[in-house]
């Protein structure tokens, strides 16, 4: 009698799994490894985390780095200064020497200095064009403000004669009374020559600079013979037809560029005095600052 095979027992699960969970954990482990691999950018990652916190609610502790220089309507009542807790669990405030109102003022300052000046150097002008308006009027003197410089100019006609540098005894006056009138304004005294582009010849000047710097000497010579303008205040300068007013296309043209020049600058009285009218308006004596002459 044959003996028989014994029964075969019911599979539990398909054969194909046991492939299918090879190929899972195989996958799984590729993509570990490529997050293995992989980099976080931490500045996009703090960008989203602050997002979260803000949408969620989130409160944190803020340190204040900077302290707040603008203005505002508690100004009067409160200065800006670092919140720090104490002992008793307050916030407090420690008091700084840098008060905004002090910024404006001091810009407020330096804007009055500034109109101030402007009009102590127009009334300057004013005085002058004043003492020497018979002149101005006769068309013997021209007078002209540049910025911190009074121009006085002279042209030719009727001071010096044509090509030569002896000055006029009627101009030699008008140079006396200007004097007078440079002795009342401050600052150092610039006499400068100048000639039109026509070359000169001539056994005494070899050409237009000896010519112009020679004009300016004489205007120079005859301020201090007057004796009213202290000689450091002065230099001359020959600068031939370097800088003319106009062109030299016509006769009229060279007339006027045949002159000497009479610079007043101004710079250093204006900052001696800049700095005395800042010092009364930060000590509040504004009227006394207002009423200020040259010193």
């Amino acid at each position: 009698m044959a003996m028989e095979d014994p029964p075969e027992e019911p599979r539990s699960m398909p054969a194909w799994v046991m492939t299918f969970a090879d190929l899972m954990s195989l996958l799984m482990c590729f993509f570990v490894l490529l997050l293995s691999f992989a980099e976080i950018d931490a500045t996009k990652f703090k960008q989203i985390a602050e997002s979260l916190e803000k949408a969620f609610g989130v409160q944190r502790e803020v340190p204040a780095m900077e302290i707040p220089m603008g203005t505002s309507p508690v100004f009067d009542h409160f200065s800006p200064g670092r919140p720090e807790p104490t002992l008793l669990d307050e916030v407090r405030q420690q008091t700084q020497q840098d008060d905004p109102r002090l910024r404006t003022h001091t810009a407020q300052v330096l804007a009055q200095v500034e109109q101030q000046t402007q009009q102590q150097v127009e009334r300057t002008a004013a005085q002058v064009a004043q003492q020497l308006a018979a002149e101005i009027q006769a068309g013997k003197l021209q007078l002209q403000q540049e910025e911190d410089r009074i121009i006085i100019r002279i042209e030719e006609r009727g001071s010096f004669g044509s090509g030569a540098s002896q000055l006029s005894p009627e101009f030699t006056e008008i140079l006396g009374r200007i004097g007078d009138t440079l002795a009342q304004v401050p600052g150092k005294i610039a006499i400068e020559g100048h000639t039109d582009n026509i070359p000169m010849r001539s056994a005494r000047y070899a050409s237009n600079w000896d010519l112009s710097a020679a004009r300016a000497a004489a205007v120079a010579n005859a301020l201090l013979a007057k004796g009213a303008v202290q000689q450091e205040r002065l230099r001359i300068s020959g600068l031939a037809e370097t800088r003319p007013v106009l062109d030299n296309a016509t006769p009229e043209h060279r007339a006027q560029n045949r002159r000497v020049e009479i610079v007043v600058d101004l710079e250093q009285p204006i900052a001696a005095y800049q700095a005395k009218v800042l010092s009364l308006l930060e000590q509040g004596r504004a009227q006394e600052a207002f009423q200020l002459g040259w010193q």
